[in-house]
């Protein structure tokens, strides 16, 4: 694996990190709101975030590469409402596909055949958080003021856990 993807992968480590960061800030907002569901929602996306990091520090040690971990940015703590936060983590997901896409490109110019099937799972599971995002925003906005649905999707966020997945 030459040098530069493996740089490229340990920024990708990184950022699934900051990710974690980023979700966990959105919980913490929801929290201050009386929102246990929606932060729930959030602390079940920030360790999906993490188990995602821990793929790549995997990946990169069973290739023989030198895991380098990195400061962060602080994460936006402040939102105007519940679809404010979501638009906001929707955006967030979007970057993450666009670097995941970055990453699957050096690793076809390396022909670097591994890491493009490596790469596989991770394009898969961004399509699959961009929908569930774009799904949710799309409710958020058809609920508007309706605070019985509102409390409602808070109580199904509730639910939701963290299960990693089988690969």
């Amino acid at each position: 694996m030459k040098d530069s993807l493996s740089e490229s992968l340990n920024e990708q480590l990184n950022f699934e990190l900051f990710s974690a960061h980023v979700y966990l800030a959105i919980a913490a907002y929801c929290s201050g709101e009386s929102l246990d569901g929606f932060a729930n929602f959030f602390m079940v996306q920030a360790e999906e975030e993490k188990f995602h990091a821990m793929k790549i520090y995997k990946y990169l040690n069973d290739r023989g590469q030198r895991v380098t971990l990195s400061g962060m940015d602080v994460p936006n703590n402040e939102y105007h409402s519940i679809l404010d936060a979501f638009e906001h983590a929707y955006a967030h997901e979007q970057e993450v596909t666009k670097r995941i896409y970055h990453l699957s490109d050096l690793a076809m110019n390396d022909r670097e055949h591994a890491t493009i099937q490596f790469l596989k799972w991770f394009i898969d599971e961004q399509v699959e958080e961009e929908s569930m995002f774009d799904s949710i925003i799309n409710k958020l906005k058809r609920i508007d003021k309706d605070s019985n649905a509102f409390f409602m999707l808070d109580a199904e966020f509730a639910q939701r856990t963290f299960t990693p997945p089988a690969v």
